[in-house]
């Protein structure tokens, strides 16, 4: 007998109560190994692969692709005994043999020719007779089944009552019920009906009703115009009249098109595009609306000169000490921000707003806004703070490339302190970031342009960027909000300061 065991939709943790199936990787009939995954869902936070519990064959998948269940609803049902539910299958052949009177092991057939009580061999009454011409044989969809009734489709049920003849329009009488396979008497043709009268011998027109096909707001135009939808020449899928057609008619737009002007060509495909709110991307939506109606929002901005910091750049990436990760701005600008943090604590803060207090943290999980596909996550570094620049390199990189790919984790998007959004990347030069809930600061990091610069008393083209600080104004008051983004500016300007300040 089979075994089934039933895999329900587990919770990947950080409270989450719901969660996307994605895709599934396997398919009812395949053999799966316990740890192998089965399917990819999407919770509020990121995209999860779910491995298997079980060993054995995919039974049922019980959620569709692209359906959002609750925790702990069944998703997948697997055979975990797949050679135990062979055996019955196997008999069953054996079984149906025997019925149909194969000689068992004496050699003699089960019933086969074994006379009745009417002294009949058993299936000598049983050969069916020819049926009728144009008749349907007894079991067949259509024909006559035991008791009378109809055979129709499988798992539709046979009918109980015979096929009748609709009743001829303009009758008041039922035809007479016939058996249905017989085909139906041919009906009566119709009489011709009597020419229209012609107008030149009557002397009399006949008006003709010409049925326009028009939307409403098309009709409201054309009455707003005074343009009769009937002369109009329907341009539109299946001859409806469309817009352009009635301000053709009309010989111009209403907004001030000249008359006789050509009209624009017509519009293809759909007007709208609807895409569902859900998985990451609501998650993201409700908690910035959450942090920005909660917490009283302040940004700064400070222009910076990080030429020096663009030749440390190009230094680093010929170093053998970074030989194999990715050196780029943004690795300074976060071990900057971190060197600034350690100066001005305050800014590594959360709001307690239960107790009442302001809960400064003595570690830093470094968040990095980054763009996906299905929306924006903040994953952060864990600890940041203990790391060297090498360090630091490598965690950001796998950061980054892990949130690229949708594979970043719950874990990996909580307990964030402090957070950078680099919008540089899309050569924006500065915007007014909102707060990650529960974290007191965030800084934006806009795009490095070459630009003219006062540098000792002359102009020169300069390597020049802006940061944006917004901050929670409960915990971080203006004075230390511009202390921390000063200090990140200053270390940009001159990299050596991070030698006294580290």
């Amino acid at each position: 007998m089979p075994e089934i065991k039933t895999f329900r939709l587990p919770d990947v943790g950080e409270g989450l109560t719901e969660a996307e199936v994605v895709s599934w990787k396997v398919q009812p009939g395949d053999t799966v190994t316990v740890n192998q995954t089965v399917v990819e869902i999407e919770t509020a936070k990121s995209l999860v692969e779910l491995p298997s519990p079980f060993a054995g064959r995919v039974d049922t998948l019980l959620v569709p692709e692209g359906q959002t269940v609750d925790v702990g609803t069944p998703i997948i049902e697997i055979d975990v005994d797949p050679q135990g539910s062979a055996a019955p299958a196997a008999a069953a052949p054996a079984a149906a043999a025997d019925e149909a009177g194969v000689p068992d092991e004496a050699g003699v057939p089960d019933e086969a020719g074994v006379p009745d009580e009417a002294g009949v061999p058993d299936g000598a009454d049983d050969v069916p007779e020819p049926p009728d011409e144009g008749a349907v044989e007894p079991g067949l969809i259509g024909g006559a089944a035991p008791g009378g009734r109809t055979s129709v489709l499988v798992g539709y049920g046979p009918r109980t009552t015979e096929a009748k003849r609709r009743p001829r329009k303009g009758s008041g009488q039922v035809a007479a019920s016939v058996p249905a396979a017989h085909p139906p008497a041919p009906e009566p043709a119709a009489e011709p009906a009597p020419p229209a009268p012609d107008p030149a011998t009557t002397g009399t027109e006949t008006p003709s009703p010409v049925r326009v096909l028009a939307k409403p707001p098309i009709r409201k135009l054309a009455k707003d115009l005074g343009v009769d939808l009937a002369s109009a020449t329907p341009t539109g899928a299946g001859g409806v009249v469309s817009r352009d057609d009635v301000l053709a008619l009309a010989g111009g737009a209403p907004d001030g098109t000249e008359a006789g002007a050509p009209a624009p060509a017509p519009r293809t495909g759909e007007h709208e595009t609807r895409i569902p709110v859900k998985g990451v991307r609501k998650m993201t939506a409700q908690a910035m609306v959450t942090s920005a109606f909660t917490a009283p929002h302040v940004t700064e901005f400070v222009t910076v000169d990080v030429t020096r910091t663009m030749r440390l750049v190009d230094r680093l990436r010929g170093d053998r000490e970074f030989e194999g990760v990715k050196v780029s701005p943004l690795l300074v600008v976060a071990k900057a921000l971190l060197l600034s943090v350690r100066r001005n604590p305050g800014v590594n803060a959360t709001w307690d707003e239960a107790a009442g207090e302001i809960v400064v943290k003595h570690y830093v999980n470094l968040g990095i806004a980054a763009a996906t596909p299905r929306g924006l996550v903040v994953p952060n570094v864990k600890d940041a703070d203990r790391m060297s620049l090498r360090e630091l390199a490598d965690a950001l990189s796998t950061l980054t490339a892990t949130a690229r790919e949708g594979r970043t984790q719950p874990a990996e998007m909580a307990g964030g302190t402090i957070s950078i959004t680099n919008v540089g990347v899309f050569g924006v030069d500065t915007g007014t970031p909102i707060l990650n809930p529960g974290e007191a600061a965030i800084l934006c990091f806009g795009s490095v342009r070459q630009q003219p610069w006062v540098h000792k008393g002359r102009i020169k083209p300069r390597w020049v960027t802006q940061l944006a600080l917004s901050f929670d104004h409960r915990l971080v008051d203006g004075d230390l909000g511009s202390r921390a983004i000063a200090d990140v500016a200053a270390v940009l300007e001159y990299p050596s300061r991070a030698l006294v300040w580290a």
